[in-house]
């Protein structure tokens, strides 16, 4: 039985005539009158009381005439389901990220994304840059957010936003005049820094910077983005930090612009061989969002 027969049958049922039903089929009566009976053959049951004046349709055709128009209803579901599958607008999209990315431009380009596809399902999950790629490449996310850079060749890394890093410093510290700060000016203080397992590109760079500045830093202690900034408020020592956190808005920390151009890169982290529309979509609506001015707020 092909969804043929059960066309041919719905319109020889509402039109409970062969000859307009074939009129509307556009096809000849004979061929349509044989698969009708064809159907009725395969059914075991007849369809349609046939006289030479009337077309009649019988219980069993009343029966299978109502539970054909759910099948096609559910054809139309499903056809509509996939098309819109297909353009990336209704499906799930898993997102991984650092925590500092909350304050870097995320919300914005979720919310965006939202506004434009709201049947797509959004699940957000915290997680450090090494596990986003390994996630990425167990297919347990479609996209991750991370401090750059990430180096692993089976995935597509584009940078979403490039901000200046700048020197958090406890609120009444030595530094706390000076509207710019040369980081080697924090040579000799103890130094905060986001740990290696946080994101070793990120925790490399700052390490970097400080001894092209000429001074390895006294490291103190560890952790997240937020730690660091706990700790600095608690007068344990300075850190330099995205200038995005300054979004965190406490009066025991300053945030004071670096001399030298220190910038650090927010990126987008997904698989090359990844073929899901809602995750192309998504590519497209941050790239749109940050060519309409994601860079400029944030730098």
């Amino acid at each position: 039985m092909e969804l043929r027969h059960l066309r041919y049958f719905v319109a020889v049922a509402e039109e409970l005539h062969f000859g307009r039903a074939a009129a509307r089929l556009h096809v000849a009566q004979p061929p349509l009158s044989r698969q009708i009976r064809d159907l009725e053959e395969e059914l075991g049951a007849t369809l349609f009381d046939r006289t030479r004046r009337a077309v009649a349709l019988t219980v069993a055709g009343r029966a299978f005439l109502e539970e054909v128009r759910h099948v096609f209803e559910s054809v139309e579901r499903g056809t509509t389901a996939a098309r819109r599958a297909h353009r990336g607008e209704i499906g799930v999209l898993r997102i991984g990220y650092v925590g500092s990315v909350a304050y870097s431009g995320l919300p914005e380009i979720v919310r965006a994304f939202r506004a434009r596809l709201p049947g797509v399902e959004i699940r957000m999950q915290e997680m450090s840059p090494a596990r986003q790629v390994e996630a990425l490449l167990g297919e347990r996310l479609e996209v991750g957010f991370a401090r750059g850079p990430v180096d692993e060749p089976a995935l597509d890394v584009q940078t979403v936003l490039d901000e200046p890093l700048v020197a958090a410093i406890p609120f009444e510290h030595a530094l706390a005049s000076r509207a710019k700060v040369p980081l080697r000016a924090l040579a000799h203080e103890p130094f905060l820094v986001t740990a290696r397992t946080r994101g070793p590109g990120y925790h490399d760079y700052v390490l970097t910077a400080c001894r092209q500045a000429g001074f390895s830093p006294r490291i103190v202690q560890e952790g997240s983005h937020f730690d660091v900034l706990s700790l600095v408020a608690a007068g344990m020592g300075v850190a330099v930090v995205p200038s995005s956190l300054r979004e965190i808005r406490r009066g025991d920390v300053l945030y004071r612009p670096l001399l030298e151009r220190v910038r650090t890169q927010l990126v987008m982290v997904s698989r090359r061989t990844s073929t899901s529309p809602v995750l192309r979509e998504f590519v497209i609506g941050v790239k749109r969002l940050g060519r309409h001015g994601l860079h400029r707020r944030k730098g």
